[in-house]
Formats: C-alpha cells, structure tokens, sequence
C-alpha cells in the first residue's frame, strides 16, 4: 500500500460523509422557504408550526454541513497539493463566486432569518429564507461547475513552462455542458433526498400516535392539530420527490449521452462492455472476469444502452478494450480502465436505490388522494422510514459512479491521479489523519443524528408556542378514508 491509496481513500470518506449533508441543505432550504409562503399567504397555524419545526432540523444539517466541508478542503493543501498547483488558477474563480454566495448571501440571510422571527416585517422575513434557498442552490453549481470541468477541460491552455492550467475563458467553464447537466441531476436528487426525508419525518410523526385493528385498518388518529399539520408536510414532501425524480431520470439520460461523448471510457465501465458495439445491449445483470476481459454471466436488454448513450437503437458504443487501445496511442503505456466492478455496481445501486424513493412518493400520493386521507396499512409507514437511507445510498453511489468512472484520471486527458497526490506526504502521515478524522466524524455523526431525532421527537409543540385559541389536543375526531 501507497501513500497514494489512503489518500484516496481518505478524500472519498470525508466527501461522502460530507455529501450526506448537501442534499439535505440543498432541499430543505427551499422546502422550509415553501412552507413559510403557505404560512405568510393563508396565515394557517400549521404551516408556521411546520416551517419552524423543519426549519431547526435545517440549521442542525446546516451546521454540520459547514464545519463537514471546510475540513474537506483542507485536503487539497494536505494530501493533493499536485493536484492543487495544477487547477488552481483554474479552480479560483468558480469558487471564489461559491465562496460570495455561500458566506456572504447565505451567513447573512440565514443569521437575518433565525433571529428575525418577531423583528422583521413578516414579508421581509420570508424574502430571507427565500434568499438562503436560491444562494445555497447557486452556490452549488459553481462547485459542480468545478467538478464537471475535471470530467470535460475547457477554457484554459497548458502553460508550458509551469505545467498548469491556465484559466482563459471563465465562462466555458460555467457554461460547461457537464456543469449545468450535472448540476441539474445532482440538486434534482438533492430534492429527492430532502423530500423523503420531509415524507419520513412526517410519516413517523403521524405512525407513532396511529394504531391498526387485526385487518391492518385504521383505528386511532393523530390529534388533529397535529394531523393537519404532518398531513401537509408528508403531501409536501411526496410531491417534491415525485417532481425532483422526473427531473433527476431526465437528467440522468442526459449525463448517459455526455459520457458516451467525452467519458466514453466510464460509460462502458457501467455497462461492463468490453468491445466496441452497434446496436448495444444494456446489461442488467453481469458477472465480468476483468483479466479475460469478458462477461461469464450477461443478462441484457437489446439495444437499449445505444439508445440511452446516442438516441439511437442502432447508435454506435465503444467498449473498453478498443477505448484501451486508442487511450494507449494518445496518453502512452498505461491502464485506463477504472475499477470496473465497482463502477458497473455503483451504477446499479444508484438507479436501484433512487427508484425504490420515488416509487415510494408515487406510492404515498395515491393512498392520501383526497381530503383527510391517510395510509390505511403500515406497510407504507416502514416504506417511507426505508426511503431516506435509500435516497442517501442512491447519492453517494452516484458520486461513486461519477468519480471512481473518472479514473485514473483527476483531470481527464490531462493529469494522472497518480500525479496528483502531494510528493512530500507519507503513508504514516496519511495513515493517522485518516484514523483522526473518521473516529472525529463518526462522533459528529452520533451527535448529528443525536440532535435531529431529539427534535423530532419532541416535535413542533416544543418549537412553536400555542396560541391562545388553539384546539383541545385531548379530542380525536372522526377522518372518512
């Protein structure tokens, strides 16, 4: 083992852990924006107790999202200071725009938002969460601008006395085709995440005070203040997942025909092809031996993977052996293949995952249809728990797919992984921040998760106090289903 290795291995730990917290902030910031316009233009009591509620589990992944992604950073200096000289006259512009949004837009707007409440006109409240909402959402694409032109080089030359990348034209970088397809699948499934996790709160909320007779009807229901409220918020949620899943397989084909065009070397990774096809089958099921270079075992489907890959049945996919080859003849001796096991699955898991989440919000939107309606069976209730860490796992195997299918490579067709890594770094060195930091964010985890359930435990009630003409909560009354 290298040096090399646990920095990579370190790099992905600490930015999967971060990303849990991304699609959370991503889509909660503008969920929490929604239910505060539904409070400010009906006035109904369970809107603001559902923003303020939603919104304390907001700050608490925001925090933690923050202090998550400033360590993440430190990295570059750290472990990837090659790799760093190389792309940073690139890389400073687009985050410097993140940077401005994130600190100053979003810091000051939220800090307006938390200790506004009674202060500020109610308008002008509601324009500093929206504020929160559009700046964490534009600050994301200039990261994943970032991102995309490490998978697709554009608007710089290569000095060629210093070796690096010399930035030319910022906005091909920002008007990347990679960066904005990107950027449209990857917030998109930051709404599917943020809004299952909005269903399972919601669903928990309303499953612990319901009960079912031997038939698996429903017995007892929530109070009603209650049930309107977490009624509201679980109809909320669906139907953002359900949108954001639409938005997220459009988006999804769209990145397909992107690979095929300037990562054609991942997109057969993630179908395990191994030459050079017309007419190309998508497999469903594959059981690949990588020193032969063939399939054993593959299940497909005909024609489908040139359709997702040119738009054509019939289309044209290049397979990795011929890929290998012509790489060879541009870059040099070399193997250019990623980790094929890894990429073929991550991209299963990935579609797996993310479907199961919004079969549940097609699921939950049929069975409340109509007014006052709940699930009838529990079997719904365990579904919605069991999508959120599905929506999680469908991100991170995302990114897996996205960054593992980019290798060797950091920067595609310029500079090795290999290259990257910092010269004067060593395997003790790396060795020992990689032990301190996931024994550091596993009791950030404890305590993330510690605090979300402790308040959604204790529930809106805690966060929103009653008003003077409030319902009796003691009353249950009678819901038609």
């Amino acid at each position: 083992m290298e040096a090399l290795d646990l920095a990579r291995w370190q790099f992905g730990i600490t930015t999967i852990y971060h990303f849990l917290f991304v699609p959370l902030t991503i889509g909660l910031s503008f969920i929490v924006a929604v239910l505060q316009t539904f409070w400010y233009r009906t006035g109904r009591h369970e809107y603001l107790q559902a923003t303020q509620f939603f919104g304390k589990l907001f700050l608490i992944n925001f925090a933690m999202g923050v202090v998550t992604g400033i360590v993440q950073e430190f990295q570059f200096g750290m472990n990837w200071s090659e790799y760093s000289r190389f792309v940073g006259d690139v890389f400073g512009a687009p985050l410097a725009m993140e940077a401005l949004l994130a600190f100053f837009l979003e810091s000051t707007f939220i800090g307006l938002w938390i200790f506004g409440w009674h202060r500020l006109p109610r308008g002008v409240h509601l324009a500093c969460i929206w504020i929160v909402a559009v700046a964490t959402n534009l600050s994301a694409y200039f990261i994943l601008a970032a991102n995309a032109w490490m998978r697709r080089p554009v608007g710089y030359e290569i000095n060629p006395e210093t070796g690096r990348a010399e930035l030319n034209d910022i906005w091909a970088v920002l008007s990347n085709d990679q960066a904005w397809s990107t950027y449209l699948h990857t917030v998109s499934a930051a709404f599917v995440t943020a809004g299952l996790f909005v269903v399972a709160v919601s669903a928990y909320k309303l499953w612990r005070n319901t009960r079912y007779d031997d038939t698996g009807e429903v017995g007892v229901v929530p109070p009603k203040r209650d049930f309107a409220l977490f009624r509201a918020t679980l109809r909320t949620g669906l139907v953002v997942t359900l949108v954001a899943g639409a938005l997220t397989v459009f988006s999804g084909d769209h990145q397909a025909k992107l690979a095929a065009e300037y990562e054609p070397m991942k997109l057969a990774a993630a179908e395990a092809l191994w030459d050079t096809e017309e007419g190309a089958a998508f497999s469903a099921f594959a059981v690949g031996d990588t020193e032969a270079r063939y399939n054993p075992i593959d299940v497909t489907v005909p024609n489908v993977l040139s359709f997702l890959a040119t738009g054509h049945f019939d289309g044209e996919v290049h397979g990795m052996n011929n890929l290998q080859e012509a790489y060879e003849e541009l870059y040099g001796p070399g193997d250019y293949m990623p980790n094929v096991f890894v990429v073929y699955w991550s991209f299963r898991l990935m579609m797996g995952f993310g479907m199961f989440g919004i079969a549940v919000a097609a699921a939950g939107l049929w069975l409340t249809r109509g007014r006052e309606r709940l699930p009838r069976t529990p079997w719904f209730y365990y579904a919605a728990f069991a999508a959120l860490p599905a929506a999680l796992l469908a991100n991170i195997f995302g990114w897996v797919l996205t960054e593992m299918g980019r290798q060797p490579w950091t920067v595609h067709g310029e500079l090795l992984t290999a290259a990257s890594v910092s010269p004067g770094v060593s395997l003790g060195t790396v060795a020992m921040s990689l032990s301190l930091f996931t024994a550091l964010y596993g009791i950030l985890f404890a305590v993330e998760v510690g605090l979300l359930w402790k308040y959604i435990k204790k529930g809106p009630s805690h966060v929103v106090p009653d008003l003077e003409n409030d319902e009796d909560e003691s009353e249950i009354p009678h819901f038609s289903y």
